[in-house]
């Protein structure tokens, strides 16, 4: 079992200080915008990922006029108390901190708080370029697998050296051959790793979220999801010696594991310019809820879900299925914020599960 049982927020966001307690495992969060009931849901998140959902850095999560902030969390999980601190120092600086000990590595505390977040803006995740797809993608397996996390960092900094390997033969009009192929193998070696394990983990997880995608909708719709990488055609270092010429042209790798994509059709035409409003957001909540399920199996307990918003998203049908499979069919605990305190409670008394209403004012 995995609760977070308390949440303390201090010059965060809108909050200059604030405490809160979770007594149920629904928890209705209402209040109108500007409030602070995304802000709240942010923090949970902070907590297990070390930064912000929405804000680029982490100056842009301190409350404003203020320097530094503090979020904190009590948890119990798998019949154990833990405390997660993340404070962000007046100099900028950052510290993550478990049960008081502090840790040297923050990727080492991915994965051990899991939370799926739902929120207005993940339209992108479907509508938007490869690049959204991939940091989904990166974001579900680095929860499952701390080795996947330390490869993706190793590549993208081995991405960023070859990047600047091919700026400098630019500029000077020299190539350092020996260095540039100690980059291509070092880059190959963690790109094929990746590859794998992004192929494998796919296999299973895109028929999941199609088999999610019909419960919503009631109706498959046609649509159809595949993986796209260079790497299904032919081998790392064969991929860069073809694209040789084309990254000392372009001064930047032009192909690579950091060019993949999850493919969404429905029939034979790309699935963003054929699917309406309530199919596109039909498809978000099956890759969200299947990220949910498979966390779920890998880690033996539910990760938290934090749905933000999502009313305006889904008729009352599809959104009382929903609310009824992650409330009434699940064990986990989960986080809903509605502008309409009526409509929320309305919605969760039909499900018939214990849950706790907190109104925000501002």
């Amino acid at each position: 079992m995995f609760r977070l049982r308390q949440l303390s927020m201090v010059q965060f966001r809108n909050y200059e200080s604030q405490h809160v307690d979770f007594g149920e495992r629904i928890v209705g969060i209402c209040g109108s915008n500007g409030v602070g009931k995304t802000n709240l849901l942010d923090a949970i998140y902070y907590l297990s990922f070390s930064k912000s959902y929405f804000a680029r850095t982490d100056a842009q999560s301190v409350h404003h006029g203020s320097l530094g902030m503090r979020l904190q969390g009590h948890y119990h999980i798998n019949e154990e108390d833990k405390s997660v601190t993340l404070i962000v120092r007046e100099t900028g600086k950052k510290e993550l901190q478990l049960d008081g000990e502090l840790y040297k590595k923050f990727s080492d505390h991915i994965g051990k708080f899991p939370v799926v977040m739902i929120a207005p803006d993940d339209v992108a995740l479907i509508s938007g370029p490869g690049e959204e797809r991939r940091k989904f993608l990166d974001t579900v397996l680095s929860q499952i697998d701390p080795h996947y996390l330390q490869q993706l960092i190793d590549y993208n900094k081995i991405l960023q050296q070859r990047n600047s390997l091919l700026k400098q033969a630019a500029d000077s009009g020299m190539m350092d051959e020996t260095l540039l192929n100690i980059l291509n193998e070092q880059l190959s070696t963690t790109g094929t790793i990746i590859f794998n394990t992004r192929k494998s983990f796919l296999q299973n997880f895109l028929p999941l979220a199609f088999s999610i995608y019909e419960r919503i909708a009631r109706s498959n719709d046609g649509i159809y999801l595949s993986y796209q990488s260079p790497l299904l055609q032919t081998d790392f270092p064969t991929l860069l010696q073809q694209n040789r010429l084309k990254d000392f042209a372009l001064q930047r790798t032009s192909s690579g594991i950091h060019r993949d994509d999850i493919i969404l059709q429905m029939g034979d035409q790309l699935f963003k310019t054929e699917a309406s409003q309530g199919q596109r957001k039909s498809l978000l909540f099956a890759l969200k809820l299947a990220e949910w399920q498979v966390l779920k199996e890998k880690k033996g307990f539910t990760p938290i879900l934090l749905l933000d918003d999502v009313f305006e998203k889904l008729d009352d049908a599809r959104m009382l299925q929903l609310l009824h499979w992650v409330c009434a069919e699940s064990d986990g605990q989960v986080f809903i914020t509605d502008t309409h305190p009526e409509r929320l409670k309305q919605q969760l008394d039909a499900i018939g599960t214990a849950f706790q209403m907190i109104q925000l004012n501002h």
